[in-house]
């Protein structure tokens, strides 16, 4: 194992195996991040159907609960049936039939990472990687001695990053 002689070789040394561990679930959160900036697409989604009964006589708030279709709306009601863009639900029988364009199983999974809260399983997965992202920026500052060229320009750079990270914040 590598020997650690100070604050600066600990800090190399704990950057570059932690990097190794965290490469695969960077990958992962930078795939799945990329696929939920085109969320509000149909890109990589595919078409589903799903024919259920739900409780009789809901509201239409209800059925847009129960379907979890976003912006849903009743476009028209007819003999105890609603219908909607997606497609039907009957009052009477509390029958629905309608289509959800949804991202396959395993990118919906992975675009999960990004949602989690607090009380889901992933929580965890989510802290650890939120803090060795940030022991990434800090020990990324013992990477050089502070008085080299390559450090000098890389305090520029990091300026410059959160410069731009403020700057679309706030636009």
């Amino acid at each position: 194992m590598d020997k650690v002689k100070d604050t600066r070789s600990f800090m190399r040394i704990v950057h570059r195996y932690l990097g190794y561990l965290m490469a695969g679930i960077m990958a992962v959160y930078a795939i799945s991040g990329v696929i939920l900036i085109y969320r509000d697409t149909d890109f990589l989604k595919k078409e589903n159907h799903y024919e259920k009964v739900f409780e009789k006589n809901l509201t239409e708030k209800q059925i847009g609960e129960e379907t979890k279709i976003k912006n849903f709306e009743v476009t028209k009601t007819q003999n105890g049936i609603f219908y909607f863009k997606e497609g039907t639900y009957n009052s009477l029988t509390g029958k629905a039939d309608y289509t959800k364009k949804e991202l396959p199983f395993v990118w919906d999974k992975m675009t999960k990472l990004h949602k989690a809260k607090s009380e889901q399983t992933l929580s965890p997965l989510n802290t650890f990687f939120g803090v060795c992202l940030f022991f990434f920026v800090l020990s990324s500052f013992w990477m050089f001695p502070p008085k080299s060229k390559v450090f000098k320009r890389g305090m520029v750079f990091t300026v410059i990053g959160i410069l731009i990270a403020l700057l679309l914040t706030f636009l």
